[in-house]
């Protein structure tokens, strides 16, 4: 499959890099506090696991070709500082693709509203891919993703995936 490959992204405040193992070391500190696993589960990973996943994920698709993977890095232009990441997955779909999108910011850079303008940028450019349907799960409890989507312009599709509502656009 030929899945488009992430390119940089700028925003009136953020760069979106994209991802690459070497970013792991710095993201580490941003993907440390529990709290940020609340809505997702999980836990903060390790620096061998971050190298791990990192490693994987930068190929830019599954191992057996059926998603495209899309990540970046979320730096402040300011001070340079990465602060979280924004990723989506690509599927194919009678020769269109969909997109399932997420962002994470990390907890002491959340306030500011940069989740939202780094998924703007994200979703901007998706479109701009010809990538006509974009999704979201996110947790009913989860409030500041909601107002995301939201500004994304995106609606509840009815549908469920685990504990978490599909909004889409």
């Amino acid at each position: 499959m030929n899945w488009p490959q992430a390119q940089p992204i700028e925003t009136p405040n953020l760069e979106l890099e994209p991802l690459t193992q070497d970013h792991a070391a710095e993201m580490v500190g941003v993907l440390s506090s529990p709290n940020l696993y609340t809505f997702t589960g999980g836990e903060p990973p390790s620096l061998e696991e971050l190298t791990s996943r990192y490693a994987r994920q930068s190929r830019g698709h599954s191992a057996d070709e059926t998603q495209g993977w899309l990540n970046w890095i979320i730096r402040e232009k300011s001070s340079g500082q990465s602060i979280g990441y924004v990723q989506a997955t690509l599927e194919g779909n009678e020769g269109e693709f969909i997109a399932d999108v997420a962002w994470v910011i990390g907890e002491p850079f959340q306030g500011h509203g940069w989740a939202a303008e780094a998924a703007l940028g994200m979703v901007g450019w998706l479109l701009k891919q010809q990538i006509r349907t974009v999704r979201a799960n996110i947790n009913p409890e989860n409030v500041a993703s909601i107002r995301i989507a939201k500004r994304l312009e995106m609606h509840r599709t009815g549908e469920r995936v685990d504990r978490e509502e599909q909004w889409a656009i």
